[in-house]
């Protein structure tokens, strides 16, 4: 379960069968020398941090549990998944199959 606040609104996502739901992290947006990299112009992370996970998928009538839980740092690939807003959140919702792998 994630939650995001944003003022005295607390807001709660919950995603469904083998979907996780990623913080991406931000990138640095200063290179070397100086140079700054405009929004429109940036690659879309590929690192990111669970923050929730549903309960698995349906596989022959039984629930596959998931392999991955909130609080992983993953990598992604990089069309997968829905983008959202919740509250001032940008996050994303990707199936656990588009999560590459675990970062330690």
């Amino acid at each position: 379960m994630a939650t995001a606040t944003k003022g005295k609104a607390k807001l709660k996502i919950h995603p469904l069968g083998d979907r996780v739901v990623v913080r991406p992290l931000e990138e640095t947006e200063e290179m070397r020398g100086g140079l700054y990299i405009p929004d429109t112009a940036k690659e879309k992370p590929l690192q990111g941090e669970i923050i929730a996970v549903g309960p698995g998928r349906f596989e022959k009538g039984d629930r596959v549990p998931m392999e991955l839980k909130a609080g992983l740092k993953v990598l992604y690939s990089k069309y997968a998944g829905t983008e959202v807003r919740v509250g001032d959140d940008e996050l994303l919702i990707v199936k656990e199959s588009d999560v590459l792998a675990v970062i330690e």
